[in-house]
């Protein structure tokens, strides 16, 4: 029997969680009151029943009973019912910016603001969290992101990658990225732009990539980030972290920034203790203003 408790802050994505489980072959339960979680956890793995897969949605949306969810699950352990956590979070710009987008009203803000909601929420969630066996932060998740990595800890019972790292590319004269957490500048690199055969080609092409990784730079700076990154990520998740950000840029976010973003993402994605994803922020926006 495979019991999950999925839980979090509103519009973090527990309905999206919920669906895929549920079309997954786990039996699902939405908003279940918290008084009846230990009769419902009794019944589906209880002697006979055949159930196999649980997956139990349950957030603030609840009530008052949410407070007694700490002292139900305690009693679901010591009656010998295993369990799982799985906490979705997001940070309170996205989930500002998605309440808006669905004109939903947030389950605690009582007529107030949506940021006051949030921050009411997340007092409530304290403790579970702190509970919690998985947490994922969905802030800079696509959907099929969630689904994949739902997919590969719940479906097909893989280890938890703990810490998410977005590697991303960008132009400094676009700004840096908001939410960066660590920013490296790749502008002591020659620049392809000023190589007409090179200036209309993005990193992602091979001429690019060989004429930036022929400078014997990029490969000491790649060595130092990684190994600096190696350092980092452990003591990160120590302090409850979960997801990182590393920005590289250049001028324009299309050559250098790419190419050591694309070098970055080969070199750490073969540390199977953490998941890793690239994006490249601004890889088109020369062509775009042009047109």
């Amino acid at each position: 029997m495979r019991f999950v408790i999925v839980t979090g802050m509103s519009g973090a994505g527990k309905s999206t969680a919920l669906d895929f489980l549920e079309d997954s072959g786990y039996y699902c339960a939405d908003n279940l009151p918290v008084p009846l979680i230990g009769k419902f956890a009794e019944l589906v793995t209880a002697p006979g029943s055949e159930v196999e897969k649980v997956a139990l949605g349950v957030d603030v949306r609840t009530g008052h009973s949410f407070e007694e969810l700490g002292e139900v699950l305690k009693q679901l352990k010591d009656s010998g019912i295993n369990y799982e956590v799985l906490f979705l979070e997001s940070s309170d710009e996205i989930l500002i910016k998605r309440y808006k987008e669905t004109r939903r009203i947030h389950p605690l803000a009582a007529g107030d603001r949506v940021d006051a909601g949030i921050s009411r929420e997340r007092e409530a969630l304290k403790v579970i969290k702190q509970q919690a066996d998985y947490i994922f932060d969905t802030s800079q998740m696509l959907t099929r992101e969630l689904k994949a990595e739902l997919d590969r800890i719940f479906i097909n019972n893989k280890s938890y990658k703990n810490l998410y790292v977005t590697i991303v590319s960008f132009g400094f004269k676009y700004g840096i990225p908001i939410d960066a957490d660590l920013c490296f500048d790749v502008r002591f690199l020659p620049n392809p732009y000023y190589f007409e055969e090179l200036k209309h080609k993005s990193g992602n092409d091979k001429e690019v990539k060989d004429f930036v990784m022929s400078h014997k730079e990029a490969d000491t700076f790649l060595d130092k980030l990684e190994d600096m990154l190696l350092f980092l990520l452990p003591n990160y998740i120590i302090e409850g972290k979960n997801q990182l950000v590393v920005a590289i840029g250049c001028t324009g976010g299309k050559h250098r920034s790419v190419t050591l973003a694309n070098a970055l993402y080969e070199r750490m994605n073969r540390h199977e203790d953490y998941g890793f994803k690239i994006e490249h922020r601004d890889i088109d926006k020369d062509a775009k203003r042009k047109t």
